[in-house]
């Protein structure tokens, strides 16, 4: 009986210790800084990279000097890094511990062919060039959050840093997958961010399902017949047949679309002659459509295709169309939402987390990756401002702990050590 009685005792005294440790290693976490906090203590230096983004702004697929700031940075910091990544993209590792799964953390690089109006110390020095969606912000996000994981290492497994070129309509997601993104770098889950103004600062918005619409661009160029413009009957007039296709292209979400499904089909510009006293041989509309499935967008282009043929032909023309499938639509995987809104919660409170934003018309080619691997894509609150695409917007600095420190938490829940 002593040596059960001995063992008994010794189990329980083990239980105490484990117990004890649990608590210590517990109060340890609880008192640890939050990364909210610890990421504020380098925002000056942040900022700076921020505002050097700014300055030297590059356009999709271009980003050479962009990518290689970010390598450096990454490299500095202790994280292995790839280079040249589906062209100008970047992807750093960081492993930890023992864990097997892998969360990727993606941000976007490339500025906008517009010329800058902001009057500021760190105004875009190119040309026609310039950072109005913010995208220098939102790598200046990653960058923090992956200085703060090398530093802290409060996760086990591994964090693959997605630093992509070539966003705004370049093809940047694809080309990164196509280069084997994920295939070189396994993610089970992975999350990406957009700044928001005229949402409150430290606050977050997001949904599960469709969160911003999928987008193509599209081309139609009408073949008539020239003559003077004093001889219309001469002519086999391809303005005139735009202008017809251009009013019917508006029945395609009217009289073709469910009302169930949003879908948006704009014309943006036409091409046509050069002369006063000309009609052309030759005209080109072009535009775009939203949606948020691809089931929709098929709908729209066989639409467009069939109106486009069908009118010109009516009238003796010919007419082409030129369908782009730019971006898939944006669609959230419920539980990777569930996950990154938890996590935002954890930073500033549940009342600051709006799990349930209205969807957007625009289009983000993150969608790309999230057709291959499951993950959620939320909104961060730039406070007030001008809307992106503007040559006066500017990203707000005070944005940037924000969006570092929830990228930095969903990895720690995500991961844990």
């Amino acid at each position: 009986m002593a040596k059960y009685g001995n063992l008994v005792g010794d189990i329980a005294s083990r239980a105490q210790w484990i117990k004890h440790a649990g608590c210590s290693y517990r109060n340890r976490r609880n008192n640890a800084m939050p990364a909210l906090d610890h990421i504020r203590r380098y925002h000056d230096e942040l900022t700076a990279i921020r505002h050097d983004l700014h300055i030297h702004p590059e356009l999709g697929m271009e980003e050479h000097r962009t990518s290689a700031l970010v390598a450096e940075k990454l490299e500095s910091w202790g994280i292995e890094v790839h280079r040249g990544v589906g062209g100008t993209g970047v992807v750093g590792v960081l492993r930890n511990g023992t864990g097997n799964r892998a969360i990727g953390l993606r941000a976007d690089m490339d500025a906008l062919p517009i010329n800058e109006l902001n009057d500021l110390p760190y105004k875009s020095q190119t040309p026609g060039v310039m950072h109005a969606c913010g995208h220098d912000g939102h790598t200046t996000m990653l960058l923090g959050a992956a200085k703060y994981l090398a530093e802290t290492k409060n996760f086990s497994g591994t964090v693959n840093f997605i630093f992509q070129p070539g966003e705004e309509g370049c093809g940047g997601a694809l080309a990164m997958l196509e280069d084997g993104l994920f295939d070189r770098f396994p993610c089970d889950a992975i999350y990406g961010m957009h700044n928001a103004p005229g949402i409150e600062l430290g606050k977050y918005a997001i949904r599960p399902g469709a969160s911003a619409a999928g987008g193509a661009f599209f081309d139609i160029v009408v073949h008539g017949k020239g003559a003077h413009g004093a001889r219309p009957e001469a002519s086999i007039d391809p303005v005139l047949i735009a202008s017809h296709i251009t009013a019917a292209l508006q029945s395609i979400v009217a009289r073709n679309i469910t009302p169930k499904e949003m879908a948006v089909v704009s014309v943006t510009k036409m091409i046509a002659g050069d002369a006063y006293n000309v009609i052309p041989e030759v005209v080109t509309l072009s535009g775009t459509a939203r949606f948020f499935s691809r089931a929709v967008a098929e709908q729209i282009e066989n639409a467009m295709r069939r109106l486009a043929e069908g009118i010109a032909a009516g009238f003796g023309a010919t007419a082409t169309l030129d369908w782009r499938f730019i971006f898939a639509p944006t669609i959230n995987d419920p539980e990777r939402t569930r996950d990154i809104a938890d996590a935002a919660a954890g930073i500033v409170g549940d009342e600051h987390v709006d799990r349930d934003r209205e969807p957007g018309m625009g289009s983000e080619d993150f969608s790309f990756m999230m057709e291959k691997v499951p993950g959620a894509y939320i909104l961060v609150g730039n406070g007030p401002g001008y809307t992106p695409h503007n040559p006066r917007y500017n990203f707000n600095d005070e944005t940037t702990p924000y969006g570092a420190a929830l990228y930095a938490e969903v990895v720690e829940r995500g991961l844990p050590k």
